[in-house]
């Protein structure tokens, strides 16, 4: 609503001649609906049945106003379009690509909120800006859920990075292991000798398919109850020395965020995301 009232107030500016008798369509509503975002964060602060009520006809005068907004940049958008001028034509790509984001954040707020539906975390944006930006839940203590992309890596022996990718969404970790062996089996012509990795991608399918290829020494700590034959096996020599491997990475993922600046990606779009994590992993 912020994005769209400015570039109203901008356009009207732009068109001149052209916005005569359609005064009412630059009509900037961000002043109401940041009214009613605050109603809806205060309401969402209390927990009682008038709170619930309150927040809905909150969200209800948002829709509307949104709505009303959608509506006025539609109109906008035609008269901008046979406009040649430059600055005309940067608004317009502004409009082109807010619109139908605006759309998409309204209809999840009409199913989630009105019709009381669970909307995937596929069909949801969670950034106007950067509508690539995927929901991760982690479930880690104190931060169940974050935003952003996952960033997948594999290491070889000496820290060097021999393969990294921006995942789409949210995919199990699980479903990386195959990827990374059949990568590192294209690249150096043979399999590693010892494959390791966290919890989160133990599986007897993983294990079964690491062995296939010819690793010798597959390092994937079972989760949840372990038999004595699964403890005895995870107890010898060459297993906790994988571990301690495992552990080393962990600690490299820490400086590539905070030396190299992984954590929080300050270039814009997906391309951007790439560029940012190729040159991070660099320098």
């Amino acid at each position: 609503m912020r994005v769209l009232g400015r570039t109203l107030r901008w356009a009207k500016a732009v068109v001149g001649e052209a916005a005569q008798g359609l005064g009412h369509v630059f009509r900037d509503r961000s002043r109401s609906a940041r009214q009613q975002a605050r109603q809806i964060a205060n309401a969402a602060r209390r927990k009682s049945e008038a709170a619930k009520t309150e927040m809905k006809t909150a969200y209800r005068r948002l829709v509307a106003t949104s709505r009303a907004t959608l509506a006025q940049a539609r109109t906008v958008r035609q008269v901008l379009r046979p406009q040649t001028d430059q600055r005309a034509q940067r608004l317009l790509q502004t409009l082109e690509r807010f619109l139908p984001r605006l759309e998409q954040a309204l209809n999840q707020t009409v199913r989630r909120v009105f019709q009381e539906e669970v909307v995937p975390a596929g069909e949801k944006i969670v950034s106007l800006f950067e509508p690539h930006t995927a929901i991760i839940r982690r479930r880690k203590a104190g931060r169940e859920t974050e935003f952003g992309r996952k960033v997948w890596l594999d290491e070889v022996a000496g820290g060097i990075i021999s393969r990294w990718s921006t995942l789409e969404g949210n995919p199990p970790e699980e479903a990386q292991w195959q990827p990374a062996l059949d990568h590192h089996v294209t690249q150096f012509g043979q399999p590693p000798q010892q494959a390791s990795a966290d919890r989160g991608l133990s599986s007897p399918t993983n294990e079964a398919y690491a062995h296939k290829l010819g690793v010798k020494y597959v390092v994937l700590p079972k989760t949840g109850r372990k038999s004595q034959a699964r403890q005895a096996y995870e107890r010898q020599p060459w297993f906790k020395r994988g571990r301690r491997y495992q552990a080393g990475i962990e600690g490299r993922i820490s400086v590539l965020k905070r030396q190299h600046a992984l954590d929080r990606c300050l270039d814009h779009g997906e391309a951007g995301v790439d560029k940012w994590v190729g040159w991070g992993q660099t320098f």
